[in-house]
């Protein structure tokens, strides 16, 4: 296992134009699944990339295992990559694409035998090792690619978005599959990925990254309920945080902690100035104009605008479990609420967190 560093790390592929890295500062913990989650050009393929040493860095320091590997090849910072198209030889059978570094490092035949059974055994594709790419899933392919890249026993998992080609019953299948993997072998991984679902399942920490910044660091829990921004606070979630400018601030909710005032007390008319109940303490009750309704099945998105007061006028969403039984009809207006201790306060202008601001 090896601890990976990178300090003031940039790339700039055009002279005058912003880095597609820009002045990363990343410290992973031995043995975690480190996730670089960012929409397609935020720079987490260039920076796994430049980790690598697939691409060289315009300026900054790539650490691996505390030695600077700048100058490294590939082989010698001692990786494993998988790409998305899991790059298998074609012409080569399962357990020959499984070998093939084996062969290229020079191991002994025998030796080379019993490092590819243990790999296949491991992923489960034992029975598969006289097959030929063309014969197998997208499944079986990703469990080949992963099975080479641990046959060498490198101290660093590098993955670029190695689900991203399965269609949706599949990659759910082989994402439980990959953590459980990285958790056996206990291997350093950074994992890329565009998906936010994947990020947040498989993820020890999570790395937001935007127009090649680093936006947040943290676990799944604190980059969703906690965004240090208001790029993290949207690009997290479905439907997105509900920001509301306010004036000297912009503050923001999620659309699950928005919810109608008669599920919190469990009756059907509360008082509008209540402000506290035992159960959830202070609360801002908010009346919500509904637009429309989407039904997903276990979940009701609402759609609509906030009236009275700074909310006035403002659009927002509240998403709520299919089994709450009240009727909200287009045009009808509902008394809602937001615990206080939901609520997040953001710069209007930088976008960054900052202190809670009064809403009277």
């Amino acid at each position: 296992m090896a601890i990976v560093q990178t300090r003031a790390l940039t790339k700039v592929f055009k002279k005058g134009e912003l880095g597609a890295v820009n002045s990363v500062d990343l410290e992973s913990r031995e043995g975690e699944f480190l996730v670089l989650l960012g929409p397609s050009g935020s720079g987490k393929t260039t920076l796994l990339r430049m980790i690598a040493g697939l691409e060289e860095p315009t300026s900054g320091e790539i650490l691996i295992g505390g030695r600077v590997v700048n100058d490294m090849t590939p082989r010698e910072r001692r990786i494993a990559m998988v790409f998305q198209s899991y790059a298998l030889y074609p012409h080569l059978t399962v357990f020959g694409n499984i070998v093939f570094p084996l062969k290229a490092q020079g191991m002994e035949k025998g030796e080379r035998q019993k490092k590819a059974e243990w790999a296949a055994g491991l992923l489960g594709i034992g029975h598969l090792m006289h097959r030929k790419p063309r014969e197998l899933s997208g499944g079986e392919r990703q469990r080949v690619a992963l099975a080479r890249a641990i046959v060498r026993e490198p101290a660093l998992f590098l993955l670029d978005e190695p689900l991203s080609n399965l269609d949706a019953k599949l990659r759910a299948s082989a994402r439980t599959e990959l953590e459980q993997f990285q958790r056996r072998v206990a291997t350093t991984t950074i994992y890329v990925t565009h998906d936010q679902v994947e990020a947040m399942a498989m993820g020890d920490r999570v790395v937001v990254m935007n127009k090649g910044l680093v936006r947040q660091i943290g676990t799944p829990a604190e980059v969703y309920d906690e965004p240090a921004d208001t790029f993290v606070a949207t690009f997290l979630g479905s439907p997105p945080m509900n920001l509301i400018d306010i004036g000297e601030a912009t503050v923001g909710f999620r659309p699950e902690h928005f919810f109608p005032v008669s599920h919190l007390a469990g009756q059907a008319a509360v008082p509008a100035d209540m402000r506290e109940d035992a159960r959830v303490g202070p609360y801002v009750p908010l009346r919500f104009l509904i637009s429309h309704e989407e039904y997903l099945g276990a979940e009701r998105i609402l759609y609509g605008k906030l009236e009275g007061g700074r909310f006035d006028g403002k659009p927002a969403v509240s998403r709520m479990s299919s089994t709450h039984g009240a009727v909200f009809e287009s045009g009808s207006v509902h008394a809602f609420a937001v615990r206080q201790g939901d609520l997040k306060f953001f710069h209007r202008e930088q976008g960054t967190r900052t202190q809670p601001v009064p809403l009277s």
